[in-house]
């Protein structure tokens, strides 16, 4: 009895999160924000680049609704046959026309709605359609027709107007790597007798021993001018003392020391 309680439980609980997540799927379309949907079916005469399922519906560029369906038409293979589920409240009257919008360099196109005078009757489902089906706007279509053109020919003359001088980089390039392909083994002797002048990583090369053998002979410089300049100072000083001398008593540079004793002569 305990095992069969168990299953019932597992069984209601299953019950349950199907029953929710229905009805949180009609919540979501109906009440959840969205509101009741209205469904159009725009059909291009053409290719539909770029447009995706999924993909946002715009009405004069605010987010109305999104495409929930995309197909070609089998008696016609050139019309793509797209539906969209748009707020009911979207006011798509009957001269309300359709496009494609880029959005930024993805390619990723949204489907665009715009215009409809306030006095024009709201568009309805004509006898035998399934939805009531939106206009696409030629000029639009041709717009983007032409603006692809514009860019093709653009590059296509940017092209044609610089093919000399692309030929002759290309010819450049193709002689400089040919030149470095016939003298590679110039190239690396010369890289050989760099590196042996710098010395590697060790930095025994002639360069890094030229580089040591002037600063040591730098540093000697250094302490003789030191020692030249002490001794230049001494000398300076013994000057200074004797012209002192001098100055407080000449005649003993002449007669020398007066005061001293005679030297007695012997004869």
């Amino acid at each position: 009895m305990e095992t069969r309680a168990n299953y019932v439980v597992i069984g209601l609980l299953t019950l349950v999160t199907i029953v929710g997540a229905f009805g949180f799927v009609y919540w979501l379309q109906h009440s959840g924000g969205t509101g009741d949907r209205t469904f159009y079916r725009v059909v291009f005469d053409g290719p539909a680049q770029g447009l995706r399922t999924g993909a946002a519906v715009l009405f004069n560029g605010i987010r109305v609704g999104e495409v929930t369906d995309l197909r070609l038409n089998p008696q016609n293979p050139r019309q793509v046959t797209s539906t969209i589920s748009v707020a009911i409240s979207t006011p798509v009257r009957t001269d309300t026309q359709a496009s494609l919008n880029y959005q930024g360099l993805t390619g990723i196109a949204a489907l665009s709605l715009k215009g409809g005078a306030p006095d024009a009757p709201v568009l309805v489902a004509k006898d035998g359609d399934v939805a009531p089906v939106i206009a696409v706007d030629p000029e639009a279509a041709q717009d983007i027709s032409e603006m692809a053109r514009d860019v093709l020919q653009k590059i296509n003359s940017v092209v044609i107007e610089n093919q000399e001088s692309v030929r002759a980089a290309i010819k450049n390039i193709d002689a400089f790597t040919s030149v470095l392909a016939r003298n590679s083994e110039r190239f690396d002797h010369i890289l050989a007798g760099i590196d042996n002048l710098v010395g590697g990583a060790d930095g025994k090369g002639e360069i890094p021993e030229a580089v040591r053998a002037f600063q040591t002979l730098a540093e000697n410089l250094d302490k003789r001018t030191a020692e030249l300049t002490t001794d230049g100072r001494r000398t300076l000083s013994t000057l200074e003392r004797a012209v002192r001398n001098f100055d407080r008593n000449p005649q003993r540079l002449i007669f020398g020391n007066p005061s001293a004793p005679a030297t007695p002569n012997t004869r």
